[in-house]
């Protein structure tokens, strides 16, 4: 019984760690995970696309990366951060259970943080430039952006506590 519950906790806990790349749905059964994705309302992360202006976490492109936060074309070599304030970019996909799960406490943080600290998520299977440049091989993968030095990547789900632990040590010195 007790190797049981180890078992069954030790899946869990593998299961809601992180998600790879590789467990992108296949074609086939991507109809089916775009219908059940529609069925919830049409969310992205745990947020309805479209409404992007009003939400506290902004969906990120390459342009709006090359122009916000570092120009990797002009400056390939060297990290150049461009912002005005700290940022966090949360590299995600929609059929994510770990960033799911990541994206309501992302949330919470752009609110608390509103002004001081930018946040962002970028879909890595829409940006795979982007994914590509920062070499994410697993998400959620969370890159933590100080306005000076260099930017920090964790990987996998983080509770609140964790993000403040980050945004402490890493953003706001």
């Amino acid at each position: 019984m007790k190797r049981t519950v180890v078992l069954v906790v030790t899946v869990m806990a593998f299961g809601l760690t992180a998600c790879t790349q590789n467990n992108k749905p296949s074609n086939n059964n991507k109809a089916q995970a775009n219908a059940e994705i529609s069925i919830k309302g049409d969310e992205t992360n745990g947020q309805e696309e479209g409404n992007e202006q009003s939400m506290s976490v902004k969906e990120m492109n390459a342009e709006m990366f090359k122009h916000n936060i570092m120009d990797y074309k002009k400056n390939p070599n060297k990290w150049q951060f461009k912002g005005d304030k700290p940022a966090i970019i949360d590299f995600y996909a929609t059929w994510c259970g770990p960033c799911q799960m990541t994206a309501p406490i992302l949330e919470e943080v752009a609110r608390d943080y509103n002004g001081q600290i930018d946040v962002y998520k970028v879909d890595v299977d829409k940006q795979r430039e982007l994914a590509e440049l920062f070499g994410i091989r697993s998400i959620p993968s969370i890159l933590f952006i100080p306005k000076v030095g260099e930017p920090k990547m964790k990987k996998g789900a983080m509770n609140r506590e964790e993000f403040e632990e980050a945004i402490k040590s890493t953003l706001l010195q």
